[in-house]
């Protein structure tokens, strides 16, 4: 494990949850800490410090949670990315895979415009799967990541692998799934 910005203190590790042999990263142990939650977004806006980047993207909802105060103490905007049909304006959208199905996400069209420098915040990475499709939503709008950064990884799972073309970083690294 690594804990750069000492968030392990503050998370809440539930065996056996969603099925046995996982062990469930619970981040809202994280969020309802005051010391957690301002370590996890100090930690964030750190890894951003010398970062030139335009707009905040963050994914529903809990990329809501942590990339909504970095946008704010960073001074920059911030583009929601939300569940299928929960937009009202012009939308572009991205169908994914999730372990068992898919599922489609959104932004608005006018959200990225090209030559944006985008970052995008969110609390874990798993697989990736999330994070590529809204990359991908990203760059056909002729935006550019410039950084992905998230709370907590699951190294097992390989999701840093698979968004290995970007910059990524988390504040909290765990070896397994």
């Amino acid at each position: 494990m690594q804990d750069k910005y000492e968030i392990d203190q503050y998370v809440r590790s539930i065996p056996d949850f969603p099925e046995p042999g996982i062990i469930f990263r619970d981040i809202t142990s994280i969020i309802q800490n005051p010391e957690g939650l301002k370590k996890s977004i100090d930690g964030i806006i750190e890894n951003l410090r010398n970062v030139d980047f335009d707009v905040v993207i963050g994914p529903e909802s809990r990329g809501f949670i942590f990339g909504m105060p970095v946008a704010y103490a960073l001074g920059k905007g911030f583009v929601p990315v939300r569940k299928k049909g929960k937009l009202p304006c012009e939308t572009i959208e991205k169908e994914y895979s999730l372990e068992y199905g898919t599922a489609v996400i959104e932004m608005h069209k006018d959200a990225i415009q090209p030559g944006d420098k985008v970052v995008i915040v969110d609390d874990l990475v798993a697989t990736g799967g999330t994070i590529e499709a809204i990359t991908e939503m990203v760059e056909s709008l002729g935006g550019e990541i410039v950084k992905i950064e998230f709370v907590m990884e699951l190294a097992g799972l390989k999701g840093r692998e698979r968004l290995g073309r970007y910059s990524v970083d988390s504040l909290l690294i765990y070896d397994g799934k």
